[in-house]
C-alpha cells in the first residue's frame, strides 16, 4: 500500500506552465501561515556566473521571477530566513519582497553566526580540559591559542562582539591531538564567489596583504551589483577579512580575523603571484624547512625560485615595500607568522620570523641598474648593524641576513649572514 504525502512542491513537466505557475497554484493552496521558507546562500546561482554578464542576467531575472511568486502568496509563509554571501541590490532581486528586514551588522544579531567566547568556556568546558591535557598545556595557554587561530569574527556594526568559527573549533575539539590544523578551506573557505571573481577580476594587490585597509560603513552594509562589487566589502562578506574598529563616524578598519583565515588569504594571494600554482609547484615548498633547519644561502636560493617563476608582468617588483610584501605572503602561505617593520628604539626591520629555535631577521635592497650591487650590501649590513635589528634579548638563535634583489635579472643577487 502506498501513502501520497499532502506536504511538499514537486515540479511536474507539464506543456504551458512553467516552475513558477507550478508554485504559485501550490502555494495558493497551502493554508494561511502555515510554511516556514529556510533559503541557504541564496546568492549561490549568481556567484557561479560573475565572469558572464549573460548569463548573469538570466539568472537575476529566474531568481526575481521566483521571488516575485512568493510575494504574491506571501499569506501562506509564517517566516521566512535568507542566507548568503553577497548581498546584491534589493532592487534587482527582491524588488517584490519589499518587507524583507536585513540582519546584516545588526548588533542585535552579532553572535549569532558562531561561539562566543563565554559559550566556548560554558559548553565545551570538558572538551577544553581534556584538549589541554592530550597537547600537555595548560587550560589558559589553549584558550589563548585557540583564540589566536580561530576567534575574531566580527559580524557587527559596533566592533564589539566577535566569535569563533563554529566549524573550526568544532574540528580542534575533536581531534586535539592534531593540534592547532587550519580548516578554513575544508569549511568552503574558498567559496565560489572568489573563484568566479578572480577570473574576471583582480583582487586586490598581494602588497595590500599586511596593510591596513578601510571601507566606508555605508558601503560595506550596502548593496552591490555586478558591475559594482567592492573587493574589500566581497573579502569581508566570504569572512577573509572581518571589522576591526568602527571610527570617526563610518570607516571602518578591516583586518584578518584569526591566524587561521591570515594564512588562508596568503594562499590566494601566492596564486595569484604564481598564475595558478602553488609554491611546491616551483620548487619552493618547504620554505619552513629551509628556516628551521639549513643555511642562510639555502634560504637565497629558496627565495630565487620563488621570485624567478612570480607572474611579473602582473606583480613585477617595484621596491623594497613590494618585495617585502611578497615575501610576507610567502612565508604567511607557508604556515609561519612573519612580523614586518618591527620597532626598536633605532628604527624598524624589514621583516622578521621565527621558526623552532631560529629567529630570522630580514633587510632587504633593491638595484634598480644591475649596478653598485656590492654597494647597496654594504649599505643594507651598515643599516643592520647600526640599528640593531633583532638585538631584543630573544633566547632564540639569532639569523640576520641581508638581501639584494635585482631587478633587471629578477632576482636575488647578493646575500650576507652576519656574525655576532
Amino acid at each position: 500500500m502506498s501513502y501520497i504525502l499532502p506536504f511538499g512542491f514537486r515540479y511536474e513537466l507539464r506543456p504551458f506552465q512553467t516552475v513558477s505557475d507550478q508554485l504559485s497554484d501550490w502555494l495558493t493552496a497551502q493554508e494561511k501561515n502555515s510554511l516556514v521558507l529556510l533559503i541557504d546562500e541564496y546568492d549561490a546561482p549568481l556567484t557561479s556566473c560573475l565572469n558572464n554578464k549573460t548569463i548573469f542576467k538570466e539568472v537575476r531575472r529566474a531568481l526575481s521571477a521566483f521571488y516575485s511568486v512568493l510575494k504574491s502568496n506571501e499569506g501562506a509563509l509564517r517566516f521566512a530566513f535568507i542566507t548568503g554571501i553577497t548581498k546584491f541590490n534589493k532592487t534587482s532581486i527582491f524588488s517584490e519582497l519589499n518587507n524583507l528586514s536585513d540582519l546584516s551588522l545588526n548588533v542585535e544579531y552579532g553572535t549569532l553566526l558562531g561561539y562566543t567566547y563565554s559559550e566556548t568556556q560554558k559548553y565545551f568546558s570538558g572538551y577544553l580540559d581534556n584538549a589541554a591535557s592530550l597537547l600537555g598545556i595548560s587550560r589558559g595557554e589553549l584558550t589563548e591559542e585557540l583564540i589566536k587561530h580561530y576567534d575574531g569574527f566580527c559580524f557587527e556594526r559596533t566592533a564589539k562582539e566577535h566569535v569563533f568559527a563554529p566549524w573550526s573549533m568544532l574540528n580542534f575539539l575533536s581531534s586535539p591531538r592534531n593540534g592547532f590544523v587550519d580548516y578554513w578551506f575544508e569549511s568552503g573557505g574558498k567559496p565560489s564567489v572568489l573563484v568566479e571573481y578572480l577570473k574576471s577580476h583582480a583582487l586586490r594587490h598581494p602588497e595590500e596583504y599586511g596593510r591596513e585597509k578601510s571601507i566606508s560603513l555605508s558601503t560595506l552594509s550596502g548593496s552591490s551589483d555586478l558591475e559594482n562589487l567592492s573587493d574589500l566589502g566581497l573579502l569581508t562578506q566570504a569572512g577573509y577579512l572581518t571589522i576591526k574598529a568602527v571610527r570617526y563616524g563610518d570607516t571602518v578598519f578591516l583586518d584578518y580575523p584569526n591566524l587561521e583565515v591570515k594564512r588562508a588569504m596568503a594562499q590566494l594571494y601566492m596564486e595569484r603571484l604564481l598564475d595558478g600554482k602553488v609554491a611546491g609547484q616551483v620548487g619552493a615548498g618547504p620554505i619552513a624547512k629551509v628556516l628551521g633547519e639549513e643555511s642562510a644561502e639555502s634560504v637565497f636560493h629558496i627565495l630565487n625560485r620563488l621570485f624567478l617563476a612570480i607572474d611579473y608582468q602582473n606583480y613585477p617588483v617595484k621596491d623594497e615595500a613590494s618585495l617585502r610584501a611578497y615575501v610576507q605572503v610567502y612565508f604567511s602561505g607557508a604556515g609561519l607568522e612573519p612580523k614586518v617593520e618591527q620597532h626598536n628604539a633605532h628604527g624598524r626591520s624589514d621583516l622578521e620570523v621565527s621558526v623552532g629555535e631560529r629567529h630570522w631577521v630580514f633587510e632587504f635592497k633593491v638595484s634598480y641598474d644591475g649596478e653598485k650591487e656590492e654597494e647597496i650590501l654594504l649599505d643594507g649590513i651598515s643599516q643592520m648593524k647600526a640599528r640593531h635589528y633583532g638585538e631584543q634579548g630573544s633566547s632564540k638563535e639569532l639569523k640576520r641576513v641581508v638581501l639584494v634583489y635585482s631587478t633587471p635579472s629578477r632576482q636575488f643577487v647578493k646575500w650576507k649572514l652576519l656574525t655576532a
